[in-house]
């Protein structure tokens, strides 16, 4: 199955909860840090939720 690497940029703090709850549900929730994820259409959107805190680093096939 597909994968996508998602890195976090920036910062929850002073964010909505749902963002860093969002976070939270990637595995995220320090600067810096990368997950290795599922490409399914759930992640996808939950990383569309928070793109201005998280990049996408890589997608494997």
């Amino acid at each position: 199955m597909a994968t996508i690497v998602v890195k976090q940029i920036a910062s929850p703090i002073r964010r909505p909860a749902e963002q860093r709850a969002t976070l939270i549900g990637l595995g995220l929730n320090k600067m810096h840090r990368t997950r290795e994820l599922e490409d399914t259409p759930s992640i996808r959107g939950m990383v569309a939720k928070v793109s201005h805190l998280v990049e996408i680093v890589e997608e494997k096939a």
